[in-house]
């Protein structure tokens, strides 16, 4: 993982506007997504800065651009730390090896069952505030989580319990696949794009790789038998809308109320689609000869007691990934998970 490097102090932005800008003052921002253009997810960034510029009677303007096409993904979280743009959708798991709180802040395996619960945890506990604290020795501002749910594991053999990944391949990165180790799994990292050829030709014997809709999309029906749900490596995922501080700063309370107000509000939407798309993904899955299979739920229970040794080996001495996972845990055990 690379080194990220910590602010001691404000950065010149050559391309932002310095001090506070008129709440009437046009104001520019460009931002990079996560995704390529022309997907689902893509989609709804686009609803994203279009509700922005609503909110802001068009005063505040947005241009979107498609993961990749200002920078390689890799590198927006340094783009936007050092002003090259303004704003960034980002999934943390990919930083989490150099900022170990962003174990817990983007999807925590055998974690929070619903987007409901994790976002009552951002909301309503603390974790809004403590993201923020995160990235502040980066010079960025967590705006707002994306929430939502699970991503399923494609395998080519039948798994009835989670006993049965024990000594098997399969594709899993970050946290998912220091958890997944913890259940005997040969995990093997490899990129997105390389899932689909390696399950066929029996590199990897299951897989992560993304929601029900992409993975069908993408043909993993072709090479794999069998969708085990829920996905117990991400039951839940959040990515995430990130400024850089001094643009931040240089808005108005009431720009910086309408990123807060569209975020959450895209947030909702993009959760609700992805639940009616499950639906149908899963007929097609069916319908092309996919057996779906759904692991007990007292099996999962216990395996969130497995995984919670990954998670504390995760978390290290890291005093913000120990706060929040134990703000996390907590939650747990009042929802009756832990």
């Amino acid at each position: 993982m690379r080194k990220l490097t910590v602010l001691a102090g404000g950065v010149a932005l050559a391309a932002l506007t310095a001090g506070t800008v008129s709440a009437q003052e046009d104001v520019t921002w460009r931002m990079q997504a996560l995704w390529d253009a022309n997907t689902t997810p893509y989609e709804f960034e686009q609803r994203f800065v279009d509700r922005v510029a609503e909110l802001t009677d068009g005063h505040f303007q947005i241009t979107l651009y498609s993961g990749g096409q200002l920078v390689p993904a890799a590198e927006a979280f340094e783009a936007v730390q050092e002003g090259a743009f303004e704003l960034m959708k980002t999934f943390e798991g990919y930083e989490a090896g150099t900022v170990p709180a962003f174990y817990f802040t983007s999807t925590v395996p055998f974690g929070f069952e619903t987007p409901d619960q994790m976002s009552t945890w951002f909301y309503e506990l603390g974790g809004l505030e403590m993201v923020q604290e995160a990235y502040t020795p980066y010079g960025m501002h967590y705006i707002a989580p994306t929430i939502y749910g699970q991503e399923p594991i494609h395998a080519t053999f039948p798994i009835e319990s989670l006993a049965d990944m024990d000594g098997r391949i399969g594709r899993f990165v970050g946290l998912a696949g220091q958890v997944m180790a913890a259940f005997g799994v040969n995990v093997t990292p490899m990129a997105t794009g390389e899932v689909y050829s390696s399950l066929e030709r029996g590199v990897i014997e299951f897989a992560d790789r993304g929601d029900l809709t992409a993975n069908l999309e993408a043909g993993l029906a072709e090479v794999a038998d069998y969708i085990i749900l829920p996905g117990v490596h991400q039951p839940v995922t959040a990515t995430a809308y990130v400024a850089n501080q001094e643009a931040w700063d240089a808005l108005p309370r009431s720009y910086q109320a309408a990123l807060e107000v569209a975020a959450r509000e895209i947030s909702g939407a993009l959760r609700e689609h992805i639940m009616v798309q499950d639906g149908i993904a899963l007929a097609a899955y069916e319908e092309a000869g996919v057996e779906v299979i759904y692991l007990d739920p007292e099996d999962v229970a216990a395996g969130r007691e497995v995984a919670e040794g990954a998670w504390r080996a995760a978390a290290g001495d890291d005093e913000l990934a120990n706060r929040i996972l134990d703000s996390q845990i907590a939650f747990m055990q009042q929802l009756g998970l832990l």
